[in-house]
């Protein structure tokens, strides 16, 4: 019998067509959603009961693994997930519900408060996991402790065997050398076909040659101390350079504690950019139609990756209009949005349709019709 009806939903599904299909699958991602909400709430009950001993299971985890065949590893998620949901009744209602997935609510579940349940709830229901785990560890922030302790972690290692190089960096000093590689790997003429990996490693091996982070000479000689550093973008509240409080994030990375932003400015060139009440920068009108190198790291800032909804490409992207210049399109933020080559493609072939304010809700509009929308990350706007 099982067989026959496996056999049916086939059928349905091959004779089905593409937007019936994802409808139906829409429907099931609500539906399992729920389901998972229901698991947890189950799953949080014997835990509080320890009723999993009667099993002989050793904890929730173990049990899960025992009786609803997923691995520990689930388990141990599924457990945690539900333990914190007990405190979070907003939260767990809305995963109950199937107004947000279970990664949803993983995401901010360990940052999640009873204070800052519900407003976590809205954010889920508007934002992405990748936006929510921004949102998650910008809540949870970064302290002296935790700095130090990372920096004594640091290392980097050689595996002459294998020809591999492992290494483990602090944030700040981490974002100086992706930044050196990368730099290295933009400027290595490619024919289109050349993976980008490929190209990191060439760019490593430029750098390691050159011994100079300007780009130029052999290395030896002249004073290391006198050469110029790569371009780190850092954003911090000017009060927090002063010596007093604020929030310092480092670009496509998060946040930095108020020692690490001094330290970084203390071998820097400081690049002062006035911005409005909420620390974003810039408008050109139609004056121009390239964004100003000031205007691409704010978007940056705002996108963190590609604007089309559920794209999490950050490294082959660019700033374009949403109204083109040439129509009329101003070169204002709320104009500008990050996109991925591919997603770029999409949007000059006509076969999606962007409009929106890129500060606030983007719409994608695709061949079928279906609509989706975009928003930036939490953290743009969030005020301290």
């Amino acid at each position: 019998m099982d067989a026959d009806r496996s056999y049916d939903m086939e059928l349905v599904v091959e004779k089905a067509s593409t937007a019936d299909l994802m409808a139906e699958a829409a429907r099931l991602g609500v539906e399992i959603a729920a389901r998972t909400g229901q698991l947890l709430a189950i799953m949080g009950e014997l835990d509080r009961r320890e009723g999993w001993r009667t099993e002989g299971a050793t904890s929730g985890a173990a049990w899960a693994a025992q009786c609803l065949g997923v691995s520990e590893a689930t388990g141990r998620v599924w457990s945690h997930v539900a333990e914190r949901l007990w405190d979070l009744p907003h939260l767990a209602r809305g995963l109950r519900a199937g107004a947000i997935s279970f990664d949803k609510v993983r995401a901010v579940a360990d940052a999640a408060t009873p204070e800052t349940d519900a407003d976590l709830l809205r954010q889920a229901e508007e934002c992405s996991v990748r936006q929510l785990a921004d949102v998650a560890r910008h809540s949870r922030g970064v302290s002296h402790e935790a700095e130090s302790s990372e920096y004594e972690r640091r290392y980097v290692r050689f595996n002459d065997a294998r020809r591999t190089i492992t290494a483990q960096l602090p944030q700040d000093l981490y974002a100086v050398a992706r930044e050196a590689i990368c730099e290295r790997a933009r400027d290595i003429p490619s024919d289109g076909t050349t993976p980008w990996d490929h190209r990191l490693c060439d760019g490593f091996i430029v750098l390691c040659r050159s011994g100079s982070g300007s780009g130029s000479g052999s290395g030896s000689g002249g004073d290391r101390r006198s050469r110029s550093p790569y371009f780190v973008v850092a954003h911090a509240d000017l009060s927090l350079l002063q010596g007093g409080t604020g929030v310092a994030e480092i670009e496509r990375l998060g946040l930095l504690s108020a020692e690490a932003i001094r330290r970084i400015t203390c071998d820097s060139t400081i690049a002062l950019a006035v911005d409005d009440a909420f620390g974003h920068t810039m408008f050109e009108g139609y004056a121009k139609r390239l964004a100003t190198d000031a205007q691409r790291r704010e978007v940056t800032r705002r996108d963190r990756h590609c604007r089309f909804p559920g794209c999490s490409n950050s490294t082959f992207t660019n700033v374009h209009h949403i109204v083109h210049w040439g129509d009329q399109g101003a070169t204002d933020l709320p104009n500008l949005v990050t996109l991925c080559s591919h997603h770029h493609h999409r949007v000059h072939e006509g076969r999606w349709r962007m409009s929106g304010n890129a500060n606030g809700v983007l719409r994608f509009v695709g061949p079928s019709g279906r609509v989706m929308t975009s928003r930036p990350s939490p953290l743009w706007t969030r005020r301290t």
